[in-house]
């Protein structure tokens, strides 16, 4: 959401903003003053009746976990959101804590993609929302969710308490958690962050003949041929063979660079 805040005779246009829940977290223009953040603070908390905080972006998402920095501006002093989407509510601390609400219409819709009865695999599930949205939206039989992060993990189980649903919360290394499973299931979702390891060698053994895997990769928009050419490249290291049956945009990460997502079907 852009928006242009005047203040004097000059107007400030402030970066885009997210609104989770009670907290606000902004990304304001390079050499913004702290009384011209203030004002804008203000007019987020009249605009908007559930936001009780805001915060300033100070440092992009960083390290394997995709933690975050930030300021406080404005509000109560907290880093604890309440927020709420599809039906389901979830609590984390924003810094420790990666949740994008720009995904909310991208995990409804893998949740409506699940079949009744079908067993669930989330991979780099956060604190469980594409898990607890599945869970909540669908009839899967089963559904695991498998985090590395301790203090996710921790907040998945509240969450999972808290939407009254069935999930499984495993924390733990994917590339350890997944080579120790026995069972195969029906859909894997990848909700990876954008690192250089794509999973895939330890994720195809896992999906059932028949099953999907919905894979998410960073890429600029030229250069979707390599999403292609790596799926198909680990899927017969793996000796599986698979049908890539849609690429779509599920939200952009830069100019002309987006997270896209690639349906793949299991054939063997």
């Amino acid at each position: 959401m852009r928006k242009v805040f005047k203040s004097g005779f000059a107007f400030f246009i402030m970066s885009t903003y997210d609104v989770l829940g009670n907290i606000a977290i902004v990304k304001f223009k390079r050499g913004a003053k702290k009384n011209e953040k203030v004002g804008f603070a203000k007019k987020i908390l009249g605009d908007y009746k559930s936001v009780k905080t805001v915060l300033e972006k100070s440092r992009k998402f960083h390290g394997r976990l995709r933690t975050l920095s930030t300021k406080y501006v404005l509000g109560e002093k907290t880093k604890e959101a309440l927020y709420r989407e599809n039906g389901c509510e979830f609590r984390f601390n924003v810094e420790t804590c990666y949740f994008s609400p720009r995904l909310a219409n991208e995990r409804l819709q893998i949740a409506k993609m699940v079949g009744e009865g079908e067993s669930v695999l989330v991979l780099f599930a956060g604190v469980a929302p594409f898990s607890i949205v599945i869970a909540k939206t669908g009839k899967p039989s089963k559904v695991v969710s498998v985090e590395l992060g301790k203090e996710c993990s921790k907040y998945a189980l509240e969450n999972v308490k808290r939407n009254k649903v069935n999930v499984e919360v495993v924390q733990g290394d994917v590339r350890r958690v997944l080579p120790r499973m026995k069972e195969k299931f029906d859909r894997i979702v990848m909700a990876r962050p954008n690192l250089k390891d794509d999973f895939l060698d330890v994720s195809f053994p896992k999906c059932k003949k028949g099953g999907m895997i919905h894979y998410y990769g960073f890429y600029d928009e030229d250069k979707l041929d390599e999403l292609r050419e790596l799926i198909y490249h680990e899927a017969q290291k793996a000796g599986r063979k698979v049908k890539i049956l849609a690429v779509s945009k599920a939200g952009d990460v830069g100019i002309r660079k987006y997270r896209y997502r690639a349906d793949i079907k299991i054939l063997n």
